[in-house]
């Protein structure tokens, strides 16, 4: 194998395939990234055997094919400190070296032999979707807030995708739960879309996410019962799904929460970042007391004091109180695109339902602390 390609191209692509490589593996061979010479393109391909990710370049010259497979860290780090648009020259010497020279500067890399590489086949389904890359990243953006780390239960530590259907439209729908909270987001499809309902893995997530955010075109997404495929610009990523059932998140959106309060929700930041301050973890509680015309905010840490504050706002009910997790809202407010918060009440001790208005396809359920 012996080629030659511009060190921004082979940069970019491999920043592409580095997140999914396991930086800690029993397997020396899953730390390394495979590179492939063939047909005058460079394919490179990085797996942790849940995740599987390849991409194709075009080098500026193809000497000889073959394939051959080296550290993805190391090769990565040697990238990133060369000189923008030099270019790269890589000769596999033999079975565990390969040569690298640019410009001034020749190394030597260990290799193993690609046909150790574990890639696999399997076929996902030849029934593809398309959707947009924007609107998919802000699916994931608004769900992946509510992910649970508990591994004890691990089929809430991704997100939900299935297709649901409204008002004679269908929906591809995300929704994740850590069981304090509750996110859930939606995209149009077309209803003759096929797609198995599955969990979508915490770090196939976030992988997706970075690849979507340099995407513009159409995303064709296909799934079976274990896998989901998604094809983008950049390359193809393909990942196994979490096995386990979703619990029936339904039951737990509450229906009839009528006592409405609004804020301004640059105001609603501001302020809990401000009374928040006296708690160093933010885990002390945020206590809401509500009346017509406004909220006072108040943050008691028993180490370091109280922090109160008082903000407009609108509510439609008499007087209430009411506390939160002063992260989780925060975490949804990030994520909210109108001027205005809208949180749906009931009592003290029921969840809550925080609607965006600006996304009529996403909302956020809460549940109150004690304190």
């Amino acid at each position: 194998m012996e080629f030659t390609i511009d060190r921004d191209t082979f940069l970019k692509s491999l920043g592409h395939a580095h997140g999914i490589i396991e930086k800690k593996t029993t397997l020396p061979i899953l730390s390394n990234i495979l590179i492939e010479a063939k047909d005058s393109k460079i394919k490179i391909t990085a797996t942790d055997l849940d995740i599987i990710y390849f991409e194709e370049m075009l080098p500026k010259e193809v000497k000889k094919e073959g394939s051959t497979t080296t550290s993805a860290s190391v090769l990565y780090d040697i990238l990133r400190k060369l000189q923008p648009s030099a270019n790269v020259e890589l000769t596999l010497l033999n079975s565990n070296r390969l040569k690298l020279v640019s410009g001034n500067s020749k190394f030597n890399l260990l290799c193993l032999s690609s046909d150790n590489f574990p890639l696999s086949e399997e076929d996902v389904g030849e029934k593809k979707f398309e959707v947009s890359p924007q609107k998919l990243l802000k699916l994931l953006n608004k769900t992946k807030i509510s992910i649970s780390n508990d591994e004890t239960r691990h089929y809430l530590n991704g997100i939900y995708l299935h297709k649901t259907k409204l008002e004679n439209k269908s929906f591809l729908c995300g929704v994740s739960t850590d069981s304090h909270r509750l996110s859930s987001s939606s995209l149009e499809i077309d209803s003759n879309t096929h797609i198995e309902s599955i969990i979508l893995p915490k770090k196939t997530i976030f992988q997706l996410i970075s690849l979507l955010e340099k995407s513009n075109k159409p995303i064709k997404i296909s799934n079976n019962k274990s896998k989901i495929k998604f094809e983008m610009d950049t390359g193809i990523l393909t990942s196994k799904v979490i096995d386990g059932r979703f619990p029936d998140y339904n039951k737990v959106i509450p229906k009839d929460n009528d006592k409405i309060l609004k804020i301004k929700l640059n105001e609603f930041k501001n302020s809990i970042e401000r009374v928040t301050t006296v708690s160093s973890d933010h885990k002390e509680g945020l206590k809401m007391s509500i009346s017509k015309d406004s909220v006072q905010l108040s943050v008691n840490n028993p180490n370091s004091g109280e922090g109160v504050e008082n903000i407009n706002a609108k509510f439609n009910s008499s007087d209430l109180s009411i506390s939160f997790n002063s992260r989780y809202l925060m975490d949804i407010i990030s994520h909210i695109e109108n001027e205005l918060i809208v949180i749906n009440l009931k009592d003290p001790g029921s969840p809550v339902l925080i609607r965006d208005f600006s996304d009529k396809n996403s909302f956020h359920v809460v549940m109150p602390m004690k304190i």
